[in-house]
């Protein structure tokens, strides 16, 4: 087989002041993966940047590691559980009060797991569709009820998952909250044009970080990196880098799309 040139993760791309002068609140950031990457590429960009999750410890040491590496920029921290409506609304208004404004949500929060229909539990179903798709509703309706009353525009960016496209065993209640957050991408999308409001999403293929290897294989995430046409997973920052895109101006056209980070779509 070919190995790929592509097959060596690149240098971290340096920001290039995408995001400068923005507010940006991320949800689910605590930890190591595509939510922290995010909240560091947002300040990389030369945004401040409000962090939230469930996990007040780890937060609160994702908040300080990166306020000491970006000491001129703010960041601050809200303690989230985005299974409650009240909590993701108190998010949406402390994130205002604490930055100033919001211009960038970007909704992060997921779960998954490995577990095959036929064994699956109403409870295990119902928490992976709550978690990952419910949240998603939750903070896009706080947000889009914010931007209505603020009149200054802004941006979301939604996670998602190439599993909205594909199949793969064990992972039905996963794919199907995934691919309900792109429906609500793009219907969302429709009714924020009207707020001068602009919803996207990204649809990771595999990037692996090390909340990913708790809940998956080591034997499948080897897998599902070996089908990508780079023979690997991606970075997290390179997730990252493809949100900040989207937060950015450079996309000022682009709404109710899906933006799949991957070698192939399905």
């Amino acid at each position: 087989m070919t190995i790929s040139p592509l097959s060596t993760p690149p240098v971290e791309t340096p920001g290039h002041g995408l995001l400068a002068g923005k507010k940006v609140v991320v949800t689910a950031a605590a930890g190591t993966g595509i939510g922290f990457s995010s909240a560091r590429r947002a300040l990389l960009e030369g945004a401040d940047v409000l962090i939230s999750d469930f996990h007040e410890r780890r937060l609160g040491e994702a908040a300080d590691k990166l306020a000491a590496e970006f000491p001129e920029q703010q960041v601050h921290s809200i303690v989230c559980d985005v299974s409650s409506t009240e909590q993701v609304d108190a998010l949406i208004t402390g994130a205002a009060e604490k930055l100033g404004r919001i211009d960038t949500l970007i909704n992060n929060a997921g779960l998954g797991g490995e577990t095959p229909v036929v064994d699956m539990t109403d409870e295990q179903w119902d928490r992976v569709l709550d978690v990952t798709l419910t949240s998603t509703f939750r903070a896009t309706r706080a947000a889009l009820r914010y931007f209505k009353s603020a009149g200054h525009g802004g941006v979301l960016v939604n996670n998602a998952s190439v599993l909205g496209w594909r199949a793969q065993h064990s992972q039905a209640h996963y794919a199907a909250a995934k691919a309900g957050v792109m429906a609500l991408t793009r219907c969302s999308a429709i009714e924020a044009a009207e707020y001068g409001v602009r919803i996207n999403a990204v649809a990771p293929s595999i990037a692996r970080h090390a909340f990913l290897a708790k809940v998956t294989s080591e034997e499948l995430l080897d897998r599902l990196a070996s089908d990508e046409a780079y023979g690997r997973a991606a970075e997290v920052w390179e997730i990252a880098a493809t949100i900040a895109m989207l937060a950015s101006d450079y996309t000022t056209y682009l709404t109710g799309e899906i933006v799949s980070i991957s070698s192939q779509r399905a």
